[in-house]
């Protein structure tokens, strides 16, 4: 008996373990994809997770300058309810003192029939010192009645050409006339530094003329002058009876101007002088000048009686 296989199951044998071995070799080839496929999927996966730690990350390092923005918006939010409150009660402040304004019956004149006496550089001061009468005479508590007479000539031009706003200004009168022509001579009181008589009280009943001059000293005593040729009133501010000044006691129009709303307000003229006039005047209460004088007196006096009683 022969131990040979036969030829026919030979061949078959070696076919079956040719299937097996490629059946094996695709086993492992699908084997080494699928761990392939999960070693890229796990890779994958850690990017997005690493993605996921910086965005944390990011949010807890950015949680002070969250909480900070967070401060700051309630703080502009409380700031801005604080200022439309503020802005209210201001507007219902400036309802009541309006409510409380009663316009007074004086009337207060700036007489503009200076106008060629000037160079125009003087005559835009004196623009602007009118500008400054308007709008304090607008907020005053006793607003007066306001003329601006012999209006023409280079002020009307400078303010056609800087101020073109001035023909809609309002409890103004603004005339070309000369104030003589406008009001009774009786009325007429002109305000002048120059005269001898001293304005103790206003008389409310009364229109009181302020000389529209910016002349630096030019034209001095004009405006008394005027004064006595038209026959009319004239008197001075009592600033030497309570003001001690360094300068000459010539004011500027809208100084004057104030003094006299200021007055209508306090009803005091030292009061009055010292709300209104500039530190550069150098104005010290007369009263307390006066009470050092006679205490260095005192003290000159005291100092000689010493001295004759030591010899």
């Amino acid at each position: 008996m022969s131990s040979e296989m036969p030829a026919e199951n030979l061949a078959s044998a070696k076919v079956t373990v040719a299937e097996e071995n490629t059946k094996t070799s695709i086993d492992l080839k699908a084997m080494k994809e699928s761990v392939l496929e999960k070693m890229e999927s796990t890779e994958a996966m850690s990017k997005r997770q690493r993605k996921k730690l910086m965005k944390q990350k990011q949010w807890e390092e950015q949680r002070d300058l969250r909480k900070k923005k967070r401060k700051e918006k309630r703080l502009k939010r409380k700031l801005e309810r604080q200022s439309q409150l503020e802005s209210s009660n201001e507007g219902n402040i400036r309802k009541r003192i309006r409510q409380d304004v009663v316009p007074s019956t004086l009337r207060l004149i700036i007489d503009c029939s200076f106008d060629s006496l000037m160079e125009l550089k003087d005559v835009k001061k004196l623009h602007k010192q009118i500008q400054r009468c308007y709008a304090e005479n607008r907020k005053a508590l006793h607003p007066v009645q306001f003329y601006l007479t012999s209006h023409g000539g280079q002020l009307k031009d400078n303010m056609d050409e800087t101020d073109k706003g001035w023909v809609n200004w309002k409890d103004i009168y603004i005339k070309s006339e000369h104030y003589s022509e406008l009001i009774k001579k009786e009325d007429l009181v002109y305000l002048t530094s120059d005269s001898p008589d001293v304005l103790n009280e206003l008389d409310e009943s009364k229109a009181y003329v302020i000389g529209g001059l910016v002349d630096h000293n030019h034209h001095k005593g004009i405006t008394y002058k005027r004064a006595q040729e038209l026959g009319i009133s004239h008197a001075q501010l009592p600033l030497g009876v309570f003001v001690k000044m360094n300068s000459r006691k010539v004011l500027a129009v809208n100084h004057v101007f104030e003094i006299i709303l200021a007055y209508l307000e306090k009803r005091v003229w030292e009061e009055a002088f010292f709300t209104v006039l500039p530190p550069r005047k150098g104005a010290k209460p007369l009263h307390e000048i006066t009470d050092a004088s006679v205490c260095k007196r005192k003290d000159s006096e005291e100092f000689q009686d010493e001295m004759s009683d030591s010899d």
